[in-house]
């Protein structure tokens, strides 16, 4: 499990992040999710709101990769990880709701939490790409 340092979660607080997604045929599926936030030093959080593809590919193989970057800083995290759980009747779901209601959001169907295995800079320059914190994927150490 990798953790999160203070720059990451604020930049998690202040920016859009990106939520992605693997199909059974392992198709790719990418899109925003506006209500991404931190819910502790090695899990993430959002609020399902649409029941559609991520939270499809998201039960048929628990595997996410979150993106969060500060265009203007050019610096940037990609957060990956597995599903740790669908919170839809417990504290973790009250809290989504409130979170919600406080912000004029849409329902949520669930929160979803989400468990940090690896941590990847998205800088510009030459350490694009390069784990922060985690366990390395087989592809991590691809040479050019």
């Amino acid at each position: 499990m990798a953790t999160l340092t203070q720059a990451m979660k604020d930049m998690i607080g202040a920016q859009l992040s990106f939520l992605s997604t693997v199909d059974e045929a392992g198709n790719p599926q990418v899109g925003p999710k506006g209500t991404m936030r931190v819910l502790d030093d090695t899990h993430l959080i959002y609020n399902e709101q649409t029941g559609k593809q991520a939270w499809h590919n998201l039960h048929e193989n628990g595997k996410a990769a979150v993106a969060t970057v500060d265009h203007a800083a050019l610096k940037g995290f990609r957060f990956e990880g597995t599903v740790e759980g669908f919170h839809d009747n417990d504290q973790i779901y009250e809290d989504a709701k409130a979170y919600a209601a406080e912000r004029h959001l849409p329902a949520v169907i669930a929160a979803v939490v989400i468990s940090i295995d690896r941590i990847y800079m998205l800088d510009a320059g030459p350490h694009a790409g390069d784990i922060v914190e985690g366990d390395p994927k087989p592809t991590d150490h691809f040479t050019h």
